[in-house]
């Protein structure tokens, strides 16, 4: 019963956004009452940050079980920043996190949650590879990773918002052209 309600969550807040998403219309496709709701969380708000934390777990449970650092250095960092992707396993995510930005005024905590929950620890996973790389020798210590991390992030919203159906093979695309860039002289090939 819990999962269809955070399923049902995860459709409202798709569909209808976080202030225009009602409790009852979450009842209703979840097939429960109202106060079935109530009874396992104190309020939309409680159950919205439990729903988001079902989708990031439900999230890195899909990633392909991977010791980044055992790769050469253009899969890792492949592969890093193919996890950065926010609909790597929702397709609905960018909408939800354009929803959440949306709602920044209104309710800040939302975007500072999915911030903590989604975005920081993609970013610093693509910060980490990036600093494993530079101790391997295979990346340029000048390099601001932090700065690398975020525009890589960024380049899956350019993407959703250019309506590039081709996101399939971004990661691919960006590293390519990323990494002329960022490799140690000895790594440019």
């Amino acid at each position: 019963m819990d999962e269809a309600i955070i399923l049902a969550t995860r459709k409202r807040l798709v569909l209808d956004g976080y202030s225009r998403m009602a409790l009852g219309d979450i009842a209703a496709d979840a097939g429960v009452t109202r106060p079935t709701l109530y009874r396992r969380w104190p309020g939309k708000f409680e159950l919205v940050v439990d729903a988001l934390d079902y989708g990031f777990k439900a999230q890195r449970d899909t990633y392909p079980s991977l010791n980044l650092d055992d790769l050469p250095a253009t899969e890792a960092l492949t592969e890093a920043v193919r996890r950065l992707d926010p609909a790597y396993f929702n397709p609905d995510a960018m909408v939800l996190m354009g929803n959440f930005m949306g709602e920044t005024i209104r309710t800040p905590e939302l975007l500072a949650i999915v911030c903590e929950h989604a975005v920081e620890p993609r970013v610093n996973l693509m910060e980490r590879v990036l600093k494993s790389l530079q101790d391997r020798g295979e990346v340029r210590r000048d390099i601001d990773t932090r700065t690398i991390a975020s525009m890589c992030f960024g380049s899956y919203f350019a993407a959703f918002l250019r309506n590039d159906t081709e996101r399939a093979g971004l990661a691919e695309k960006v590293v390519a052209v990323l990494w002329p860039g960022i490799a140690a002289e000895t790594n440019k090939t």
